[in-house]
């Protein structure tokens, strides 16, 4: 229940503090490439629970979904997939900003791992399933240490490290972390190709306009 109430309040006051920048951003990719602005996919929540993320949109519509090797989503510099605009927002973070009303939802938090999509999960170890114990986040103990430029496997090693050892007070840790790590734009994108082959799959996007 402090955790909810936590993700009420600061998505609450983030909501309203990023307002300007929620407005330019979404004139920003419409002035690019027109509609849709969000970009919509359904993403495993609590419990193994299907939700609709929201994002900004930073690809261009109907860009193929590329997979790496281990099956988690390819995150390159120099992507063509990607616009100018979405570029930037992704330097920036600013596509993550409609997540914002997945909390308020309650279909995320402020911190917990990132949202899986669900045709990964026959790609999880059974430790792997402690993830979805919990609501998914926006930031989380993997984003705070690297982001996308740890691999899969290590990402969820320390969601799962998150999980078995998480309260009130290791979230506004990682809360407070998370802001140098966006300033900087630390681990945005991924540092080498998983095992030294990228991306080679390519798989349907499940996304709704």
């Amino acid at each position: 229940m402090a955790k909810r109430m936590v993700d009420l309040i600061a998505g609450s006051v983030a909501l309203v503090l990023v307002s300007p920048l929620w407005l330019i951003s979404a004139l920003a990719v419409w002035l690019e490439s027109g509609s849709p602005v969000l970009f919509k996919q359904v993403r495993l929540g609590l419990n193994g629970k299907h939700f609709r993320m929201l994002k900004f949109r930073s690809m261009y519509v109907n860009s193929a979904d590329l997979r790496n090797h281990d099956g988690s989503t390819y995150n390159g510099p120099g992507d063509p997939r990607v616009t100018r605009v979405g570029s930037l927002l992704r330097c920036l973070s600013l596509d993550e900003l409609p997540q914002l009303v997945n909390v308020l939802r309650g279909d995320m938090s402020i911190v917990g791992p990132r949202p899986d999509p669900p045709d990964v999960l026959h790609l999880y170890r059974s430790e792997d399933h402690l993830r979805l114990s919990v609501k998914p986040g926006i930031t989380g103990w993997a984003q705070i240490h690297g982001r996308n430029s740890l691999t899969w496997e290590r990402r969820r090693d320390l969601d799962i490290e998150y999980v078995s050892k998480r309260n009130l007070w290791m979230d506004m840790r990682i809360m407070f972390h998370t802001v140098p790590v966006v300033l900087l734009r630390s681990g945005v994108y991924m540092e080498k190709p998983v095992n030294g082959r990228g991306a080679v799959t390519s798989v349907q996007r499940d996304e709704f306009e």
